[in-house]
């Protein structure tokens, strides 16, 4: 990986100062910053190509197309699909776990089973609710120990054959908790239930590879991989894409239109009906592009280093609750957190006058706080171009709040 100071200087957002104070910027699990490398890619669209794709013979249209295609051919690359016909263009993880629980609704039946993670952020709950709702399926809550990790031998005891699908979070948004999705995902297949992976948290982490995991659907966004807003995409085994009908309806997705009947464009245009995200698509490869060159394992070793680090020096402050597992090892750089009998919100608010940008709330994540028992947490979320100098000003900040509101 780059000098963390050379990486640093691809950000230019970290240059700002916030409130008389240099920018700390720590609430990456919420969405990262964009290097300008990504930057530079949205402007040259609009500046120099910028075009509808698919559909026009002029050099503009061709040239927008090809660019489009590149991305999603490094998406395909990025995690080991099979084929960039199995990718889908998304606005992000909340659409795609909405197109996945549509496509669903026609294969579900009365009292078959949806299992989701207790600690689901609400993208993959609510979704599937309403596909319960149309087709009389049951939600499960997957059950949890006290530290917000699965319950393995409960668990396995209650699948049974009306067990139709598994949809997990690979890392908890509001813990941090990285969950052992490939041993979900043979569960899944040992009881002939189909797997979902919400990726939102872990694709910017470390690798994934869709094949090795042998995964039905992976989501994921790509405004928390360093791309921007309103673009994500799903991975998914081409048996069900096949199966699966229109998610939505419009220009793109079709083959041909009649008042008789409409037929369908062949993968992976079937499910993106309409102009999509062009210049986001394209963002999202040179985004992709980026992580590549400094590599993910390298990336990965990197923000272990720094939840670690930060870990030990919050826990030193005193009074301090930390929420999800001790196992640093299963964890990703998120700390969710109270300081005892203090409010989130005024914590964030002091760290906020320091320059510090944290999360604080339940994170969209209402059940997980209903398990603890509070109102919600602050959340210390970490990523590549994060610096132990940075933590180092955030623990003095958490000191200075618990010394004011304490």
């Amino acid at each position: 990986m780059k000098n963390i100071q050379d990486i640093r200087q691809d950000f230019p957002i970290l240059s700002r100062i916030i409130n008389g104070k240099p920018l700390v910027y720590l609430d990456n699990a919420a969405t990262s910053q964009k290097p300008q490398i990504v930057i530079d890619s949205i402007v040259n669209y609009y500046t120099l190509y910028n075009a509808n794709i698919h559909r026009g013979v002029h050099t503009l249209s061709q040239e927008a197309t090809d660019a489009f295609e590149k991305a999603r051919q490094k998406v395909q690359k990025f995690i080991n699909a099979p084929s960039s016909k199995q990718i889908i263009f998304t606005s992000g993880t909340t659409e795609g776990i909405n197109l996945i629980a549509t496509g669903f609704s026609s294969f579900l039946q009365k009292n078959d089973e949806i299992w989701v993670l207790t600690t689901e952020h609400h993208s993959n709950i609510v979704p599937w609710q309403l596909i319960c709702q149309k087709t009389g399926a049951v939600l499960r809550p997957i059950p949890v120990d006290d530290k917000g990790m699965i319950v393995w031998d409960t668990f396995e005891k209650q699948l049974s054959e009306k067990t139709k699908i598994i949809s997990c979070q690979h890392i908890s948004n509001a813990l941090g908790n990285i969950h052992q999705i490939e041993k979900i995902i043979k569960k899944a297949h040992k009881n002939g239930a189909v797997s979902v992976i919400d990726g939102a948290q872990s694709s910017a982490h470390f690798s994934i590879d869709v094949q090795a995991l042998d995964v039905d659907f992976f989501v994921t966004s790509g405004h928390k991989m360093y791309a921007p807003t309103g673009i994500g995409f799903i991975y998914a085994k081409k048996e069900w894409l096949d199966k699966f009908p229109p998610y939505k309806g419009g220009g793109e997705m079709i083959k041909s239109v009649c008042f008789e009947q409409s037929t369908y464009a062949e993968l992976p245009y079937k499910f993106e009906a309409g102009t999509p995200n062009i210049c986001g698509g394209i963002a999202l490869g040179y985004a992709i592009d980026y992580l590549n060159e400094l590599g993910m394992a390298e990336i990965a070793q990197y923000e272990h280093e720094l939840l670690v680090y930060a870990t030990e020096k919050l826990l030193s402050v005193g009074d301090i609750t930390i929420y999800g597992t001790d196992d640093l090892a299963q964890k990703a750089s998120v700390i969710s957190f109270n300081i005892n009998n203090i409010h989130p919100y005024d914590v964030g608010a002091i760290l906020d006058k320091m320059g510090i940008a944290v999360r604080t709330g339940h994170h969209c994540a209402q059940p997980v706080m209903d398990f603890y028992h509070i109102p919600g947490t602050v959340r210390a979320s970490f990523a590549l171009y994060n610096t132990f100098e940075e933590i180092d000003i955030f623990i003095e900040g958490i000191k200075k709040a618990k010394q004011m509101l304490g």
